[in-house]
């Protein structure tokens, strides 16, 4: 059987957040390649509002990257209700009767 154009979409919508989460989490724990003065420790940006206010800690490849991701997904988001739309449209109108009488 195949697959409908808005499950495709939904399933690349769901997959687009799971890969953009993915991507964020990986470049957050490689943030900081300066130690914090205070504790010695290297931190993720996400724990250190330092680093989060400043975009130094991130490589513009690795800002490309989320760029795509997120765009794709957008697309997807935006893509997805409209395939439905017109999937469910196009079987409306398979299913209707012009001549007759339904159901004799």
């Amino acid at each position: 059987m195949k697959k409908r154009l808005s499950s495709i979409l939904r399933s690349m919508v769901i997959g687009g957040l799971v890969a953009t989460g993915v991507a964020r989490v990986l470049i957050l724990l490689t943030a900081s390649p300066v130690p914090d003065p205070a504790s010695g420790r290297t931190e993720p940006s996400l724990f250190a509002p330092i680093i989060s206010s400043n975009w130094d800690y991130i490589t513009p490849v690795q800002a490309w990257l989320l760029i795509v991701l997120l765009a794709v997904t957008l697309v997807c988001v935006v893509g997805w209700p409209i395939a439905a739309w017109m999937e469910r449209r196009a079987d409306a109108g398979a299913n209707r009767r012009i001549f007759g009488r339904q159901g004799r």
